[in-house]
């Protein structure tokens, strides 16, 4: 089938199509991007298509393996994409009373650490963790607040370099 061939068919069954592709999306953009796809993927096989045939046919049978396609793609992609929030009751215990035990423990080896570092880096890296701004820790402490981001920068390099390389607890 030469281009003008393909070219005279689609013209005379586009309307065809694109109300075919209507009823399987049930939404114009939708139908315009299969359609779109369908015609793409007819002229990219043109040279399968056995002359004699019914091009009408022949391209809506393209046209609904493409839908059927998307539909199985987008079903899966659905699956994967869903918030973590609806997969929370597959892990949630509601029977269990909340505590802050481990974070208590975290908090406590956090605490055992900063003891080691200086009290210049100690002091404002603990204020920004709990929660006070570059500029309060600043007009707290009276010095600049560069001063305080290369402190807090450097209390947590050095934290890293005391904590090490921890085994993960199972």
């Amino acid at each position: 089938m030469t281009n003008q061939q393909f070219l005279s068919e689609i013209g005379r069954f586009e309307n065809i199509l694109f109300s075919f592709a209507l009823r399987l999306t049930k939404n114009y953009e939708d139908a315009q991007d299969l359609m779109q796809e369908t015609i793409f993927r007819a002229y990219k096989h043109r040279s399968k298509f056995a002359e004699g045939t019914n091009f009408k046919s022949w391209s809506s049978t393209i046209m609904r393996n493409t839908y059927i396609n998307r539909y199985r793609k987008m079903k899966n992609r659905r699956h994967v994409n869903e918030p973590v929030e609806s997969f929370l009751y597959a892990v949630e215990n509601r029977g269990a009373i909340a505590n802050g035990g481990e974070a208590k423990m975290s908090f406590k080896e956090l605490e055992e650490k900063l003891q080691v570092i200086s009290e210049i880096y100690r002091v404002p890296f603990l204020m920004f963790y709990q929660g006070y701004e570059y500029k309060e820790i600043a007009g707290y402490l009276n010095i600049p607040i560069g001063t305080v981001k290369s402190r807090i920068f450097l209390a947590r390099k050095k934290l890293k370099a005391l904590i090490g390389e921890r085994p993960i607890a199972v």
